[in-house]
């Protein structure tokens, strides 16, 4: 009879542990009784192999579960709400900031303009009853977009414990030597973007990102990989600062050509729901191997 309940899971494997004592340097952590009263002592390393050869193998079966996320995908798992955080203080003064070192400064935070149409963004989601169910807030880190998801939880009656903020995945597009110009500018990026969606805004050495609409792309899908693997039968509101990531990312789930992508603009403090029932049936060749090489224009 094992003299502590712990071990009692390793009995099936007693037979095969080593009648010997164990050396000096292992530390006896229990015994057991085995032929004619001898005493078998039970050592941490007989108490790990036990539990390693008892434990079933899953390898494979987590990781694959739901296989690669795919733009456009063939479902959702989750109920997904885009929301652009209102106008920041560097936009009411028609300035482009998208420098990633300023994205936590006083200036990258909500203008008062900015506060109200957030404001209007949080009851309209309260309206549309995202949260009644209860509901995540993933927000950018980004000043604008975390007092977006603060003011989005407070009118939706959400505990901030369920605000998630995004550090990288969704920093504004990053528009290179275009940074500190006026905002009109902005039409010169998307007339470049309509062109190839592997054109870049020219670069910059201040540390500004220049990223293409493909660069935003591999961002967004990367996040939604995240959200779909970790979340299932969930709603989800994401906040940007911007609205190139969201009109990407709704791009891409409706198998829209990246290059219009433009034509989805989001203006400050715009809600807009995921509809599922706009993504493309998704359809694979006999083969089963579905190719796309310049997702999602897929032929």
């Amino acid at each position: 009879m094992l003299t502590t309940a712990a071990c009692s899971a390793t009995s099936p494997v007693v037979p095969h542990l080593s009648p010997f004592p164990p050396p000096p340097t292992a530390t006896t952590i229990a015994t057991v009784h085995g032929p004619h009263n001898s005493v078998i002592p039970i050592t941490r390393r007989h108490l790990l192999t036990a539990i390693s050869l008892s434990v079933p193998l899953f390898a494979g079966n987590v990781a694959g579960g739901r296989g690669l996320f795919q733009m456009p995908p063939p479902r959702l798992s989750n109920e997904y709400y885009l929301v652009r955080a209102g106008e920041s203080e560097f936009e009411g003064l028609g300035i482009i900031n998208t420098n990633p070192v300023a994205k936590t400064s006083v200036d990258s935070g909500l203008s008062e303009k900015g506060k109200k149409q957030t404001l209007r963004a949080a009851l309209e989601l309260k309206a549309m009853g995202a949260c009644a169910s209860g509901c995540w807030i993933w927000p950018s880190i980004t000043q604008r977009a975390y007092q977006a998801a603060e003011i989005i939880s407070a009118i939706n009656g959400i505990s901030r414990s369920y605000i998630v903020p995004e550090y990288s995945f969704l920093d504004a597009r990053g528009l290179g030597a275009y940074e500190g110009k006026n905002l009109e500018a902005v039409s010169e990026v998307y007339a470049s973007d309509a062109i190839s969606t592997r054109n870049k805004p020219p670069p910059i050495d201040d540390g500004t990102p220049n990223e293409s609409i493909s660069d935003v792309f591999v961002r967004v899908t990367q996040l939604m990989s995240i959200l779909e693997t970790q979340y299932s039968e969930e709603t989800i509101i994401i906040v940007s600062p911007d609205s190139d990531n969201l009109t990407v990312l709704q791009a891409g789930l409706v198998g829209l050509d990246l290059r219009r992508h433009s034509e989805l603009s989001f203006a400050p403090g715009e809600v807009r729901f995921v509809d599922t029932s706009i993504i493309p049936t998704y359809k694979q060749p006999a083969s089963a191997v579905y190719k796309c090489q310049n997702p999602p224009i897929c032929t």
